[in-house]
């Protein structure tokens, strides 16, 4: 059964983050080889994309945009510390020399991480009844993982089935306590903590 746009694009984010995420691992010596497969697989997704651009509505050529300006920006970084690897430049300096180089390349990472918190956050969305809104759930999942991502925080008991639980609940006492019919959720980086908020939407 083919998949739908929506489908696509979800996997597409997912990849992205996750080719991320098997960089960093590559770099930090993690991992002995870089993640071509996955790059591969993203590529052909992203071309076959490029080409039907006509075919999808305005949310969705808006959501392949915002997705591709982020794998060029990721595949740029990926290129340059590739470079730096290959022709072993850090290890080139020694004692003090190279602490500083490391700690300014830190500063820089940092600067970006806080650069990419701004353009990506405050993520929200409005739901009346979770177990109806799955996707509204899921898009709120993927933005409170990749928050947590960005601050720095461990990702690993982060569950999509505890998540919907929680939405779930929260949603539901907060529409008895105050009678409302809708809740809104928000996603923010707040220093370097993610924060999910909830709040009676007015």
């Amino acid at each position: 059964m083919a998949k739908t746009t929506e489908e696509d694009m979800n996997q597409l984010e997912k990849d992205i983050r996750q080719l991320k995420i098997e960089y960093e691992q590559y770099f930090g010596g993690g991992k002995k080889r870089p993640p071509t497969e996955l790059e591969w697989r993203i590529d052909v997704t992203m071309k076959r994309y490029s080409d039907r651009g006509s075919q999808m509505n305005f949310a969705q050529r808006f959501r392949y945009s915002n997705l591709a300006q982020m794998y060029t920006k990721y595949r740029e970084i990926f290129r340059k510390r590739m470079k730096q690897k290959e022709e072993g430049s850090v290890q080139r300096h020694f004692g003090a020399a190279a602490r500083e180089i490391e700690n300014l390349r830190k500063q820089k990472q940092g600067a970006e991480s806080a650069s990419d918190a701004s353009q990506s956050f405050p993520f929200a969305i409005s739901c009346q009844d979770p177990d109806h809104e799955k996707k509204k759930v899921e898009d709120l999942y993927a933005a409170f993982r990749h928050a947590k991502e960005q601050a720095g925080e461990d990702t690993g008991r982060l569950t999509l089935e505890a998540f919907q639980q929680f939405v779930r609940q929260k949603t539901g006492d907060l529409k008895k306590q105050q009678s409302a019919r809708e809740v809104e959720f928000i996603v923010t980086v707040e220093g370097n903590h993610a924060r999910l908020k909830a709040r009676v939407k007015s």
